[in-house]
C-alpha cells in the first residue's frame, strides 16, 4: 500500500474550517440568502401538498413503478415531494447564483443538508436494521458536513492517492470505496427489477410453466453478471485481465464445484426440453408426489405424506423418472380381484363394472373395463381397469374407494370372494410285524446269553 498522506496538511485543516466560518457563515451576505432558502422551501412544500394526489393516483395507474422502486416511490409521493421539489430548486438557484458570481456560500449549506436528508430518508426511513441505517446517516451527515466547508474534494483526492495492489491489479481506495457503493446499489435494483420480470413472465399466457422459471432464472443470472461487471469497472479492474484470471479460476471451480456445475446444467436442460415442470405428477424411485418448484441446483417433490424431497436435477436427467403427467393427465389403474369358482361370473362383472362407475374420479370416457385374466389356484382372476385424470391426487385411495363398492356388492348378491387353500395328501405307511426271540444260555461263551 503507497499512501502519500500529508501530516501538515490534517494540522492545517483547524484553523481553515475557523477562517471559513468568519468569513462566508457569520457574515451579513448570508442573511438575504437564508431569506431566499427559506422563500424557496416554503414554495416547494406548497408545491409537493399540491402534488400529493396526483402522485398517488400516478402510482395506482402505474404499478410497475411501485414494483421497482418499492417503498421508495411511496415515500416519494406521499412524504418527500416538497424537499425534493426544494432540493431542485436550491440547485437551480445555486447554479445561477455562481453563473452572476453572487453570494452563494448561504444556497450551498441549505443545498447541502436539504440534499443529505432527502438521501437519509429515503435510504434508511424503512430499514429494518436500525443500527445499519445510523451507520448509513451518519456517513451520509459527514459527506454533506465536509462539503458544506470544502473539505469533501481534498479527502477525495487523498483517498484517490492511496494505491492498492492486489495480484498485479492497480487500484485506489477511492475507487474501491465507489465501486462497493454502486454493486450495493445496483444489486438492489436488480433484485427489484427480478421481482418485476418474474411477475410479468407469469402473466404470459402462451409461456409454459419450465419455459417461465427458465427465462427467469436465465434473466437473473444475466442481470447479477451485469451487477458485477460494472462494480468492477468502476473499481478500475482491467476486464481484459480479469478475463485470463477468471477463466483459470473456473477452470479450478469446475473440478471442485463439478457436482454443482452439473446440477446447474441439469436443471436449464430440464426446463428447456420440458420434461419436468410445475406440477408435474412424478416417480423418481420410491418417490412419488407432484413437482412443487423447480430450482438451480434440485426441484421439490411434495408426496401425498406431505413430506417434501429435494431431488438433484443432474438424476434426474441421469436417470428414470416417471412422469405421470408429462404429455396428459390420463391414467389406467388395474385392479385386481378374484372370485370363487363357484359363483356367477358375468354377474360379477357387472357388479365390478357397477362399483367402478360409481366411485368418484373414474372417469366414464374412457370407460372401465373388466376382464378375466386367468384361473388361480383358488380363485377366478380378473382385472379391473379405470381411467382418471387427476393422478396428483393419489391413486391408492380410489383403489381404496372401488374395492370397498365391489367388497359391498359381491356381499349383496352372494359371490364368494375365496380365502387362500391348500390340499395335503395323507399317504398311510404299511403295516409292521415284531417278532420277540426268548434268550438261551450259551455254554461256549461263559454261559452268556445268545440272541442269534
Amino acid at each position: 500500500m503507497n499512501s502519500t498522506v500529508d501530516i501538515k496538511f490534517i494540522a492545517g485543516l483547524a484553523p481553515k474550517i475557523q477562517d471559513y466560518l468568519y468569513t462566508h457563515v457569520l457574515a451579513w451576505s448570508m442573511l438575504p440568502q437564508l431569506a431566499v432558502a427559506g422563500a424557496i422551501y416554503l414554495l416547494a412544500y406548497r408545491t409537493g401538498a399540491a402534488a400529493r394526489p396526483w402522485l398517488v393516483g400516478l402510482l395506482k395507474r402505474y404499478p410497475l413503478i411501485e414494483n421497482i422502486l418499492g417503498h421508495v416511490a411511496r415515500v416519494i409521493a406521499t412524504r418527500l415531494a416538497g424537499p425534493i421539489f426544494a432540493t431542485m430548486l436550491l440547485w437551480l438557484t445555486y447554479r445561477f447564483a455562481l453563473h452572476f458570481q453572487w453570494p452563494s456560500e448561504g444556497i450551498h449549506v441549505v443545498l447541502c443538508l436539504s440534499l443529505a436528508w432527502v438521501v437519509v430518508r429515503l435510504l434508511t426511513g424503512q430499514m429494518r436494521n436500525r443500527p445499519l441505517a445510523r451507520i448509513i446517516s451518519v456517513a451520509i451527515w459527514s459527506i454533506a458536513a465536509l462539503e458544506i466547508v470544502s473539505l469533501l474534494s481534498p479527502l477525495l483526492a487523498l483517498l484517490n492517492s492511496i494505491d492498492l495492489t492486489i495480484s498485479n491489479v492497480h487500484l485506489t481506495l477511492l475507487g474501491l470505496i465507489e465501486g462497493i457503493i454502486i454493486f450495493v446499489a445496483l444489486f438492489l435494483l436488480a433484485k427489484k427489477f427480478s421481482v418485476v420480470f418474474e411477475h410479468w413472465i407469469k402473466s404470459v399466457e402462451h409461456l409454459s410453466p419450465s419455459m417461465q422459471v427458465l427465462l427467469d432464472k436465465l434473466f437473473t443470472l444475466s442481470l447479477s453478471s451485469l451487477v458485477i461487471i460494472a462494480a468492477l469497472y468502476f473499481m478500475g479492474f482491467n476486464l481484459t485481465v480479469l478475463a485470463v484470471f477468471g477463466g483459470a479460476i473456473g477452470l479450478g471451480i469446475g473440478f471442485g464445484l463439478q457436482k454443482v456445475f452439473s446440477n446447474l446444467i441439469s436443471g436449464l436442460i430440464i426446463l428447456a426440453d420440458k420434461s419436468i415442470k410445475p406440477g408435474d405428477v412424478i416417480q423418481v424411485g420410491d418417490t412419488y408426489g407432484w413437482t412443487n418448484y423447480l430450482g438451480g441446483r434440485y426441484i421439490s417433490v411434495v408426496t401425498r405424506d406431505g413430506m417434501e424431497y429435494l431431488i438433484p436435477n443432474e438424476e434426474l436427467v441421469t436417470g428414470q423418472v416417471i412422469n405421470w403427467s408429462y404429455s396428459n393427465k390420463l391414467l389406467r389403474i388395474k385392479i385386481s380381484i378374484g372370485i370363487g369358482y363357484g359363483s356367477d361370473l358375468p354377474q360379477a362383472m357387472q357388479l365390478m363394472l357397477a362399483a367402478a362407475k360409481q366411485a368418484p374420479r373414474v372417469l366414464s370416457d374412457p370407460r372401465p373395463s373388466c376382464l378375466l385374466v386367468g384361473f388361480g389356484d383358488n380363485s377366478v382372476n380378473f382385472q379391473l381397469r379405470v381411467w382418471i385424470n387427476d393422478p396428483q391426487n393419489g391413486i391408492t385411495n380410489i383403489k381404496s374407494r372401488i374395492l370397498l363398492g365391489v367388497w359391498k356388492s359381491f356381499r349383496e348378491h352372494g359371490i364368494e370372494i375365496p380365502f387362500p387353500q391348500r390340499v395335503l395328501h395323507h399317504k398311510s405307511m404299511p403295516e409292521l410285524s415284531v417278532a420277540f426271540r426268548t434268550p438261551v444260555a450259551n455254554e461256549a461263551h461263559g454261559g452268556e446269553a445268545d440272541y442269534s
